[in-house]
């Protein structure tokens, strides 16, 4: 078997002889997010994956987001290091089910979390992320507002506007951020009392009450790099200490806990192995209907001019 260095220098070599991008999620393993070209949220990087001219896009994340690079950057070829690599939310809303709900609420927008799959996010009116639900939904003329697939999420959406929002699924839940406790944030800060607590909107309401800071991926990293304190406790998937290790070196970040759950197994699929086979053999390839496509840009568009608006 290749050690780690030998794997890094044949993915740097096969990224230009296929003249492709590496794609990692701030929750990759280290190893990953050092060959990557971007490092981010899912969102932020498949609009970077817009501005090269890269003709092979390899996303080192789960299936939504390889499916939403695809709809975004529908002429070239987008990989999956490994299609088993689902979400515990996005795999929470099936079609029926939201169609059932949008008959239900005729008049209610729908508002669907980026972690959700691409045929449930063509039926959309916007699209979000952690970081723009609550501006999104505050700038709708609806009081009632069709929100999904995170529960969580919803709740602190529905805690910020003032809106009544409509869960569906009633109970979609992250497996990491579902999992945590107001215990475990009181015994975090009991163990680093000088640390800030940064918590991510998918766990429990209760939960981001006792947060210093809440917010997405790319939030935490900007505000641990921007914040006067050197230490931070991370309330959200274990590999973001890699991203914020990376991008914030100066500064001691502690997990919230060690817990086998602190780490999405899904994402724990996906390895430096996985993305080399992917740029050598091309595989696995991320196909969608271009109608589905063209539904999932529409709601972004949408919601890019709701919020420049």
């Amino acid at each position: 078997m290749m050690g780690t260095k030998d794997l890094v220098n044949e993915v740097l070599s096969l990224k230009r002889e296929r003249n492709a991008v590496i794609l990692a999620h701030n929750y990759m393993d280290y190893d990953i997010q050092v060959v990557a070209d971007f490092i981010g949220d899912s969102y932020d990087l498949a609009l970077r994956a817009m501005e090269t001219r890269a003709e092979v896009i390899v996303f080192a994340g789960v299936r939504f987001m390889a499916e939403q690079a695809k709809a975004l950057n529908y002429d070239r070829i987008v990989l999956a290091p490994d299609l088993n690599a689902g979400c515990t939310i996005a795999d929470a809303l099936d079609v029926d089910t939201l169609r059932r709900v949008k008959e239900e609420y005729p008049n209610a927008p729908v508002v669907l979390y980026v972690n959700s799959n691409a045929d449930v996010k063509a039926l959309a009116d916007y699209i979000v992320t952690s970081s723009t639900a609550v501006k999104v939904i505050k700038k709708l003329s609806s009081d009632v507002v069709i929100f999904g697939p995170d529960s969580n999420l919803a709740d602190y959406v529905a805690h910020l506007t003032g809106k009544r929002i409509i869960k569906v699924p009633p109970n979609g839940k992250c497996i990491v951020h579902g999992s945590y406790t107001v215990g475990l944030v009181k015994e975090t800060r009991a163990r680093y009392p000088r640390a800030r607590v940064m918590i991510h909107p998918e766990a429990p309401l209760e939960v981001l009450g006792l947060a210093d800071f809440v917010g997405s991926t790319n939030q935490m990293i900007e505000y641990a790099r921007n914040s006067g304190y050197d230490e931070f406790v991370v309330g959200t998937e274990i590999g973001m200490l890699n991203a914020l290790r990376l991008k914030v070196p100066n500064k001691t970040f502690y997990p919230i806990t060690t817990e086998p759950y602190a780490r999405c197994p899904f994402m724990a699929m996906v390895t430096l192995e996985k993305v080399r086979r992917s740029l050598r053999d091309l595989v696995h390839r991320i196909e969608i209907p271009r109608s589905t496509a063209e539904a999932i840009r529409d709601a972004f568009e949408r919601t890019r001019r709701l919020l420049e608006g």
